[in-house]
């Protein structure tokens, strides 16, 4: 028997318990490091230097985390591709409150499982070079779309409007001035007007703008507290 493996033996029993083992534990440790290396890229300095949603940003990293977590442990029960599957069916339904996700949220919602799953579930036979490298084309991907294309990132804010005169057709220019002016949005592309109420003279409008027009962290902050408040009456 080698002195060495009493010292620092690779697996340790007690009580007919399995504590640990040393090889399968450090194998764990590289992986969450190079997953949440991975997600913290493509989530906090791709997706939220874009939009300076915090909201989505914690979700992101808990999500990965935990879909980390629960792949690369429950890997022995040989379920690995349906439970892969069904991760990204229970989380492709996903609606948070009463409102869907945005498309784009979405997409990053799918990487950041994607990833997750990839860095838990590969097995052995594939070298650590493969797993880099499956890495890097994801966050080269990302951004190459997200920083050098400069897609631009168009934002929504949900706004109940009394002035229902301007939603007229004729009034479409005095109603998009008039929400300039008041929202403070530089230019806004497009507004949709949603539930009207005769009775209080109100309707529901959403409006459509680029970040970029304005200070991103401010505009995506109000957006989110208006849409907290609109849901709370």
């Amino acid at each position: 028997m080698n002195p060495l493996d009493l010292l620092a033996p690779e697996s340790l029993n007690i009580a007919g318990v399995h504590v640990i083992d040393l090889p399968g534990f450090l194998e764990f440790v590289l992986r969450f490091i190079l997953n949440i290396a991975v997600v913290m890229i493509l989530v906090r300095w791709l997706y939220y230097s874009a939009t300076r949603r915090k909201d989505y940003l914690f979700t992101y990293i808990l999500i990965s985390s935990i879909i980390f977590l629960l792949c690369f442990l429950l890997e022995n029960v040989k379920l690995q591709l349906g439970f892969a599957f069904g991760m990204f069916a229970i989380f492709g339904i996903i609606r948070y409150r009463t409102d869907a996700m945005p498309i784009k949220e979405m997409t990053y919602l799918f990487l950041v499982i994607g990833v997750s799953v990839i860095n838990a579930l590969t097995n052995t036979e594939t070298s650590l070079v493969d797993l880099l490298f499956s890495n890097f084309v994801i966050i080269f991907i990302t951004y190459g779309l997200e920083k050098v294309w400069l897609i631009k990132h168009e934002s929504s804010k949900l706004i109940v409007y009394e002035k229902i005169d301007l939603i007229r057709e004729g009034n479409y220019d005095r109603l998009i001035q008039d929400l300039q002016e008041r929202t403070g949005i530089k230019k806004i592309n497009r507004v949709e007007v949603g539930k009207i109420n005769f009775l209080r003279d109100v309707c529901d409008i959403t409006i459509y703008y680029y970040t970029e027009g304005i200070n991103r962290g401010q505009s995506t902050g109000r957006n989110y507290k208006d849409n907290n408040d609109d849901d709370d009456d």
